[in-house]
């Protein structure tokens, strides 16, 4: 957890695979389907974006301050509103135990000084490297971000999270191990294999050596996972989806197991210490280093073919060096593949 004046220096140091298919000057457009938006609640807060006062306020109200991350047209943010605050003991959770403060990731609004620095809605965005919209900040009444959901979670395990912010358990347990406690998924209960997996033994260090052209993907899974049953048998079946697969250096670790692992950076460890130290709480979780072993990005939330796809592209394209900002780059991504005559369907599979 970083204090906000934490966050705030944080914020002032940071502002310092298309398929290849050939496009035709007579292919037609095509489609763009699957964006979608959801009105947002009453029950939202409305807001000067004055976040020490924000949060100050929440505190005096026995509650805790929560900044979500939207963009218009997001199916994700669409998903949390419609299934996970529709339902009735979520909505009435979020109501009673926090503020929420809805923030345009694109928006022009201005925020109240951090750390003596003016933001817009969009450049805030920007320095907290916000990758995925919905992305959810929960702030405790110091200031201090408790946690932080960066993507959509389905209603189940954003239970949990309400939980373990509401009633405090950021300061006795990470919510990895909350997750770890209380989860109780219906799922196939065993770890899918894919033939690009490399076997073990795991020796990562010697993957990301100067001059690899291949970079490196982790998958963090677990045997009772069923968004990793989703994982295997409908995204990674995808032949798109393989073709991008295919060209990183792929391996596959059970996140509570003892199996032996040399991390890119040559610790020796045990997949179940990594996962903790990368603090991965959520299956399936994918973490992807470059030929340096530099973490460039990763999934640790609910994503759909496209976006998937998106994030592999991102990463063997290398086109976070040129474009820091995800979600410019899949826009840039989906209009390039519509130019060719390909539909771009951002909700399905």
């Amino acid at each position: 957890m970083k204090p906000f004046s934490s966050c705030a220096a944080a914020i002032l140091m940071l502002l310092s695979l298309t398929p290849g298919i050939e496009a035709s000057e007579s292919a037609e457009l095509g489609e763009y389907r699957g964006a979608r938006d959801a009105e947002h609640p009453a029950w939202f807060k409305e807001s000067f974006l004055d976040l020490e006062e924000d949060i100050a306020e929440a505190a005096a109200e026995g509650k805790r301050l929560v900044l979500y991350f939207w963009q218009p047209g997001c199916p994700y943010c669409a998903e949390l509103i419609q299934n996970n605050f529709a339902q009735r003991d979520i909505g009435v959770a979020m109501q009673e135990r926090f503020n929420l403060v809805a923030v345009n990731m694109w928006g022009d609004r201005e925020v109240v000084q951090v750390g003596g620095r003016f933001f817009t809605e969009k450049t805030l965005a920007e320095a907290l490297r916000v990758n995925y919209t919905p992305t959810l900040m929960f702030f405790n009444e110091q200031g201090r971000v408790a946690l932080r959901l960066d993507g959509y979670v389905p209603p189940e395990r954003f239970r949990l999270a309400i939980d373990y912010v509401s009633q405090k358990l950021e300061s006795t347990q990470t919510f990895r191990d909350h997750v770890a406690t209380n989860d109780a998924p219906v799922a196939e209960g065993v770890l899918h294999d894919e033939d690009f997996f490399q076997a073990a033994p795991y020796d990562l260090a010697a993957a990301v050596v100067d001059g690899s052209t291949r970079p490196v993907a982790v998958f963090f899974e677990q045997k009772q996972c069923s968004q990793c049953d989703i994982l295997h048998r409908v995204i990674l079946s995808d032949p798109a989806t393989r073709e991008l697969a295919d060209d990183f250096h792929a391996v596959q670790l059970d996140m509570w197991s003892e199996t032996p692992v040399i991390r890119p950076d040559g610790t020796r460890s045990t997949a179940r210490e990594w996962a903790a130290d990368l603090g991965i709480s959520y299956a399936p979780s994918i973490v992807f280093f470059d030929n340096r072993g530099r973490e460039v990005m990763r999934i640790d939330a609910f994503l759909k073919t496209f976006h998937t796809q998106s994030v592999f592209d991102y990463v063997l394209t290398r086109g976070y060096l040129e474009e820091p900002n995800f979600q410019r780059y899949i826009s840039a991504r989906a209009e390039r593949l519509r130019e060719q005559g390909i539909d771009v369907d951002i909700w399905g599979y």
